[in-house]
C-alpha cells in the first residue's frame, strides 16, 4: 500500500526536512510540495491525495482555514511550531499533531498511525454493490447504483431511489463511509448525491430524478468542478 502525500509549508528548511523523512519510509509516496495553503488548494482541485503534512501559520491562508473550506479534505498531519492549535486539530479530526522541530522517530510514529488508518479503511471498504438498512421492523436491501441522494435529519437519514424512499436510524457520515467516494458527492451538509444521477444544475440546486438537492454556496465552486469534471461544452 502506498499513501500519496503532499507537504505544505512556507519554510524551505521545514519542507526539505519533511522530504528527507518521507524518503526514508517506503509506504509514503510524495506527490507534491507546496509553499502555501493557496498553492495546495489549487493542487487539490487537480489531483487526489491521501495525506497532507500541513503547516498551520502561513501567509494569506492558514492550514486550518484551508481545511474548513474543503468539502472532502484528505487526512491531515499538522506540522507546526505552535501548541495552541491542538484543540482545533482535534476538532478537525486530524491524524496527528507534530510540533517543530520534528524528530524522525516522532515523524515515524505519525506515519505509522497514518498507515494503520488507511490499512483499516482498506479492510473495511465495502466489497459489494449493496448493503442492508433497518427500515421500521425489517431489513431492506439497498443497491448502491440505484441511490439518487440521501438527506440527513439529525440521527436519521432518508435514502431516495427512483422507486422509493427509506428512512433509517443512521447518520450521513455513517452512510458516506459505505459509498464509493468517486461516485457520490456532498453538496450540502445535509445531503449526499450520486454524481451520475444529476440531470441538471440550476443556480444552487441539483436536479435529479425529479428531486431538488441544495448546494452550499460556500462550496459551490469545488462541487461544480467535481460534478462537471471538464465535461461541459461551450461555444
Amino acid at each position: 500500500m502506498k499513501i500519496r502525500c503532499v507537504i505544505t509549508d512556507d519554510e524551505p528548511y521545514a519542507r526539505k526536512g519533511l522530504q528527507g523523512y518521507i524518503g526514508q519510509i517506503e509506504f509514503l509516496e510524495l506527490v507534491a510540495v507546496c509553499e502555501s495553503a493557496v498553492e495546495l488548494n489549487t493542487f487539490l482541485k487537480k489531483e487526489q491525495v491521501d495525506l497532507l503534512f500541513l503547516d498551520i501559520e502561513m501567509p494569506y491562508l492558514s492550514g486550518i482555514e484551508l481545511l474548513k473550506t474543503l468539502a472532502h479534505p484528505p487526512k491531515v498531519i499538522f506540522t507546526t511550531a505552535y501548541e495552541k492549535y491542538a484543540m482545533q486539530g482535534y476538532e478537525l479530526e486530524v491524524l496527528d499533531y507534530l510540533l517543530k522541530p520534528i524528530s524522525f522517530d516522532r515523524f515515524l510514529k505519525a506515519a505509522n498511525k497514518a498507515f494503520d488508518y488507511f490499512n483499516l479503511q482498506e479492510q473495511v471498504k465495502p466489497r459489494e454493490d449493496y448493503f442492508f438498512i433497518k427500515v421500521d421492523s425489517k431489513l431492506e436491501k439497498v443497491l448502491i447504483e440505484e441511490i439518487l441522494f440521501a438527506e440527513g435529519m439529525e440521527n436519521y437519514i432518508t435514502i431516495h431511489t427512483k422507486q422509493k424512499k427509506m428512512i433509517t436510524h443512521l447518520t450521513l457520515k455513517m452512510l458516506q463511509e459505505h459509498l464509493p467516494a468517486d461516485k457520490f458527492i456532498q453538496p450540502h451538509k445535509s445531503y449526499i448525491a450520486a454524481i451520475d444521477k444529476i440531470d441538471a444544475i440550476e443556480g444552487n440546486v441539483l436536479l435529479l430524478g425529479g428531486y431538488q438537492v441544495p448546494v452550499s454556496r460556500y462550496q459551490k465552486e469545488e462541487i461544480m468542478e467535481r460534478i462537471l469534471q471538464n465535461r461541459i461544452l461551450k461555444r
